[in-house]
């Protein structure tokens, strides 16, 4: 048995309440993608001068356009269609337990070890790293297989974007020391 409440969404009735910020996401991963795609298109766009493959050229690149651009869509619809990523209260915190979608645990504010912020690329994350080793536990396949990624780079599968959101992050690190009130070290 899990030895904390795992719910499929973050309830909404939390004091404070982070959501992912699909602008945000888009316009950074966005503009790379075009960058990208610009950059694969002169290069394929300079093999068609002069070349009776022009045409072809031309399709190939409109394929991987339409690749990148769906891969892109489901990236973005995984990482914030599951509802909000973290909410804080007096008696602990809301997180989600899998990067892209909804399940979510709840922690007390005595069952978590440490609260720290990391950076892994771009992105800015806020870990929970639990006191009881069981809280990761029992979250089914998926969660294991979803959250191996973060637990790689972060020692936890908890964490919450910081920069991706819907608050700012200074506004977010307010919001956990206060309700922390000193309970858990912040890191």
């Amino acid at each position: 048995m899990q030895p904390y409440p795992v719910v499929p969404r973050i309830p909404e009735d939390q004091p404070f309440i982070v959501r992912p910020s699909v602008r945000k996401r888009v316009l950074v991963f966005g503009g790379f993608v075009l960058a990208l795609m610009a950059f694969l298109g002169c290069v394929l766009g300079l093999g068609a001068i002069g070349s009776d493959n022009g045409p072809a050229l031309l399709v190939l690149w409109l394929v991987i356009s339409a690749v990148f651009a769906g891969l892109f869509g489901l990236q973005i619809w995984l990482l914030a269609g599951g509802g909000p990523v973290l909410a804080v209260g007096p008696a602990g915190l809301w997180i989600k337990t899998r990067p892209s979608r909804g399940q979510a645990i709840w922690l007390p504010w005595e069952a978590i070890g440490m609260i720290s912020r990391r950076r892994w690329s771009l992105e800015k994350m806020l870990c929970v790293a639990p006191r009881d080793p069981r809280a990761e536990q029992k979250l089914g396949a998926f969660t294991a297989f979803d959250s191996m990624v973060t637990q790689a780079a972060f020692g936890t599968g908890f964490t919450a974007t910081l920069n991706y959101a819907d608050k700012s992050e200074q506004e977010i690190l307010q919001a956990v020391a206060y309700f922390a009130a000193g309970r858990v070290p912040l890191t």
